[in-house]
């Protein structure tokens, strides 16, 4: 049995966890920061019968790992790497594999390339494997290329993805400038695209870039096909509401005029001819708004396929758990699914 450390159990855990379980595997231990959840046994975010393992403080974590030696952690928690980075050293450290679903872990080498080195080498010293996975990977990442597979001749890859920023908690919302002014987004967040080329590489180096998710989505496409990207740019632009809207994440009304998020449009020029265009679109819903995820692949034959109404967390937090053997199996190291096999349904349990 594949025994599992979840690291953050708020909304996506209520579905990894009881994912775990049911693919043959378990959960030995949980841990997260918010003393709201520390205490509770994890039996009641997955709304079922108690497991008798009681979710504690993130502090206590490597204690844990050295004591438990489990093969792999769920990390569920924060966006960027700057801010997983802690937890992804306590993990390589202990030589535990991690199934990561921050999204610029997805492939962070673009984004920020140093502290993605130091990880790399430090799972790689205690033979451990570290991925991110998730909704990408199966829907910006897998589906583009199965498309690709299918084309004599590309010119250009399109894509455009949509998603409700209530159900993924703080940070997405945050990182997205939910219920910001336009002045504060300009500031916080635009401003970031509004620098040259060299401007760019130096915060990239500095590790103070923060990267839209397509930025790390087109970098795995580019090398999913075996592409090299010669030019990449983004641009976030604010999404404003045309009326006032409550935010339940937020715990509050975004006033009509104040952002309800953005969309990030990513450009990206390739040595072979082809250009990849990826935007997502990240915002607090109005009822009539829904999930949409669209790709386009153009050249001899063009190609698009819709999906509407994806159930967006599900599927982040199946893939997840579906890409533990894959993980486990994968050489040591950073290692991007990009040079992984397809994600796949496991039919048997996943020690199988």
């Amino acid at each position: 049995m594949i025994n599992v450390v979840q690291i953050g159990c708020g909304k996506m855990a209520k579905y990894t966890m009881r994912y775990v379980f049911e693919k043959g595997s378990k959960i030995v231990g949980a841990f997260d920061m918010d003393p709201n959840l520390i205490g509770k046994d994890i039996g009641q975010v997955i709304e079922g019968e108690d497991k008798k393992v009681l979710i504690e403080d993130v502090s206590k974590l490597e204690d844990f790992l050295v004591k438990n030696k489990p093969d792999i952690a769920i990390i569920a928690t924060m966006t960027f790497l700057n801010d997983i980075s802690d937890v992804l050293r306590v993990c390589a450290k202990n030589g535990v594999n991690v199934s990561t679903i921050s999204e610029e872990a997805f492939f962070a080498s673009n984004s920020n390339p140093n502290l993605f080195k130091e990880i790399d080498v430090l799972a790689k010293a205690n033979n451990c494997t570290i991925s991110g996975v998730g909704y990408q990977d199966f829907a910006w990442g897998n589906l583009v290329a199965v498309l690709a597979g299918g084309s004599h001749k590309i010119t250009k890859i399109k894509g455009k993805s949509s998603y409700n920023l209530e159900d993924y908690g703080m940070a997405p919302a945050n990182a997205h400038g939910a219920g910001f002014t336009p002045e504060q987004f300009e500031k916080e967040i635009a401003s970031i695209d509004n620098i040259s080329n060299e401007e760019r590489r130096r915060l990239i180096e500095n590790r103070e870039f923060s990267p839209s998710f397509m930025w790390n989505t087109v970098g795995w496409i580019a090398d999913r096909l075996g592409l090299k990207i010669k030019s990449i740019n983004q641009k976030c632009i604010p999404l404003l509401a045309e009326e006032d809207l409550y935010s339940e994440t937020l715990g509050m009304t975004i006033p009509k005029g104040n952002a309800t998020g953005m969309s990030a449009i990513v450009s990206a020029e390739c040595s072979e001819g082809i250009r990849i265009e990826a935007e997502c679109i990240g915002k607090v819903y109005t009822a009539e708004e829904f999930d949409v995820n669209e790709w386009s692949v153009f050249g001899e034959p063009d190609t698009t396929i819709t999906i509407n109404h994806p159930a967006t967390i599900e599927l982040t937090c199946a893939n997840a758990v579906n890409r533990i053997p894959d993980i486990i199996k994968a050489p040591a190291g950073f290692i991007s699914t990009s040079t992984m096999d397809i994600a796949t349904y496991k039919v048997k349990s996943l020690d199988e």
